[in-house]
C-alpha cells in the first residue's frame, strides 16, 4: 500500500514558529492599540448559519462562501421535487451552515442577538480567520486573518478622529515612518457629481481622477469622456486637479467647487469636525510629516472605496516606501444591523491587513529581534549532577517571570550552543563542576560574546 504524500489544501498556509512569533508581534501591538481606546475583544464561531451569510455580499460574494455539508445521508433523503424547486432549495437541503466569510456580518448578527445585553455605544475589535472559496493566487488565500475594529450606536465624529489616532499609533509602534492616512467623505464625492450635473456618477468620476498622477490631466479627461461623462461636466471638474496646500486649504477650495450641494456641505462639515477633534486631542497624526515632507494625514478627494455601503467618512492607508496596496481601510455606515431587522444602528469601523503589514515589515526589516525570541535563557548541562543542580535554578528563573529552558540531555557543548543560536536565545547559563562548587554560574551573552560569573540572584536581576 503506497503512502500518501502529505499536503495542505490550496490557498491555505502553515505558519512555523518564527512566522507565528512575528505575526503575534503585529497582533499584539494592534490589540494593545484597540484596548487603549476602549475597544473590547469579540469572537464569533467559525461556522455561521448559511442563511445569515447569503445575500449579504452580492451574487459574486455568495459564490465564494464555503458551505458545510449537512451530516448524515442527506443525498438519500433528497427527493425529485427538491431538485425541481431549484438550486437554492437544494443547497439548503444539503447545507445549512457555512464558514465565516468576513467579520462584519457575524458582528452585525451578534449586535442584533445581544442588543439587550451590550452597552451602546459598543466598541469591539475582532481578530479571527475567515474563509473564501476564491481561486488561490499570489497574495490571495482561501484562509486568512481579518483584524477589525468597529463602534456602533453613535453618530459622533469623535469616533472617526480616534480611528485616525489608532491607525497612526499602531503603525508608528510597528516602526513605520513613511505612510499616508487618506481620508475623504461620501458626501464630498456625491457633492462633486451633483455640482457638475452628473449625480450618481461619483464612482466613474473618482476612478478616472485617481489616475491623474499616472496618465495626466488629458488622460483623465479622455477616460471621463469614454465613461460617458459630458464635455460640460468634464470642464467643470478642472478646478479639482489644482487642489493644493494644507488639508484646511483644500477644504476651503472644495467649498467653492461644491457650491451649495447639500451632500457636499454635509461632507465638508463632517471633515472639518474630524479635524477639530484631532486638534483638540493634539493628535500626532495632524503634525507628523513623511520623509517627503507631505503630511501624514491627507484629504484625498479621489478616495472612493466602499461606495455601495459607506455613507460618511472613508479611510485608506498606504505605505509609501514599499510597492504594496493599502494596508488599512474603513469608513462610516448607517445601517449595519438592518440586514437582520434592526434598522438605524449607525457605526464606523476599519480593519488592518495583517498579511500585507507582515510583508511590509519583512521588506523593510522592521521586525525587532525580540519578536522572534521566546526563551530568554538556556541552561546548558554536562552530566547528571549538573542536570539535577540546574532544576531548582530553572524553577527560580521561571518563578521570577523569566522564560527559561534546560537542555534536556547532556549533549556536546557545541550542539547545545547551536540550539540556543538557532532559537535566538540571548543568554546561556553554563553549570559545570566548578560552578556547582562555587555557587557562581557562567552567564554568557550570546550577542556580545561576553561571559560573567554570577549568583542565580544576580543573574535574575540582570535578566529582568
Amino acid at each position: 500500500m503506497s503512502k500518501e504524500k502529505p499536503s495542505i489544501p490550496k490557498g491555505t498556509r502553515d505558519f512555523g514558529p518564527a512566522v507565528v512569533a512575528k505575526r503575534n508581534y503585529i497582533f499584539g501591538i494592534i490589540r494593545r492599540t484597540f484596548e487603549k481606546f476602549g475597544y473590547l475583544p469579540l469572537e464569533t464561531p467559525a461556522m455561521e448559519q448559511l442563511s445569515v451569510l447569503t445575500g449579504k455580499y452580492g451574487d459574486e460574494g455568495d459564490q465564494l462562501i464555503f458551505k458545510i455539508l449537512n451530516s448524515g445521508d442527506f443525498l438519500a433523503k433528497t427527493k425529485p421535487e427538491d431538485v425541481e424547486q431549484g438550486y437554492k432549495h437544494l443547497t439548503r437541503k444539503i447545507s445549512e451552515k457555512a464558514l465565516r466569510y468576513d467579520l462584519t456580518v457575524p458582528f452585525a448578527r451578534f449586535v442584533v442577538m445581544n442588543r439587550n445585553e451590550i452597552t451602546f455605544p459598543f466598541k469591539r475589535y475582532q481578530i479571527q480567520p475567515v474563509w473564501r472559496a476564491d481561486r488561490p493566487q499570489k497574495g490571495r488565500y482561501r484562509e486568512f486573518y481579518q483584524c477589525d475594529a468597529d463602534v456602533v450606536g453613535t453618530n459622533s465624529l469623535l469616533c472617526e478622529a480616534e480611528i485616525v489616532q489608532m491607525i497612526n499609533g499602531a503603525l508608528t509602534d510597528l516602526g513605520l515612518t513613511d505612510f499616508t492616512i487618506k481620508i475623504n467623505h461620501r458626501g464630498v464625492l456625491a457633492g462633486i457629481a451633483e455640482a457638475i450635473d452628473e449625480k450618481g456618477r461619483e464612482g466613474d468620476i473618482c476612478v478616472a481622477i485617481d489616475k491623474l498622477d499616472k496618465i495626466g490631466q488629458e488622460g483623465v479627461r479622455k477616460e471621463l469622456l469614454e465613461r460617458g461623462i459630458t464635455v460640460d461636466a468634464v470642464n467643470k471638474l478642472e478646478p479639482l486637479y489644482d487642489l493644493n496646500g494644507s488639508n484646511e486649504e483644500k477644504l476651503a477650495q472644495l467649498q467653492s467647487i461644491l457650491g451649495n450641494t447639500a451632500e457636499g456641505e454635509r461632507g465638508l462639515n463632517d471633515l472639518r469636525e474630524v479635524w477639530a477633534y484631532l486638534q483638540g486631542l493634539q493628535s500626532k497624526a495632524l503634525t507628523a510629516e513623511n520623509p517627503s515632507g507631505e503630511p501624514r494625514l491627507m484629504l484625498d478627494v479621489t478616495l472612493a472605496r466602499g461606495l455601495s455601503y459607506y455613507t460618511g467618512c472613508i479611510f485608506e492607508v498606504k505605505v509609501n516606501n514599499v510597492s504594496m496596496g493599502s494596508i488599512s481601510g474603513g469608513g462610516r455606515y448607517d445601517n449595519l444591523t438592518g440586514m437582520f431587522g434592526l434598522p438605524g444602528v449607525s457605526g464606523v469601523g476599519f480593519s488592518f491587513g495583517v498579511d500585507r503589514i507582515y510583508d511590509v515589515l519583512e521588506e523593510l526589516q522592521l521586525f525587532p529581534e525580540s519578536s522572534q525570541q521566546s526563551t530568554t535563557a538556556l541552561i546548558v548541562q554536562f552530566d547528571k549532577d549538573s542536570e539535577m543542580y540546574a532544576l531548582p535554578v530553572l524553577q527560580q528563573l521561571r518563578d521570577a517571570g523569566i522564560s527559561a529552558e534546560l537542555y534536556p540531555e547532556a549533549a556536546k557543548l557545541k550542539k547545545q550552543m547551536g540550539y540556543a543560536d538557532q532559537k535566538n536565545i540571548p543568554y546561556v547559563i553554563l553549570i559545570g563542576s566548578e560552578e556547582m562548587a562555587s555557587g557562581k554560574l557562567k552567564l554568557r551573552d550570546m550577542k556580545r560574546g561576553e561571559q560573567h560569573d554570577l549568583t542565580i540572584e544576580e543573574i535574575i536581576t540582570q535578566l529582568k
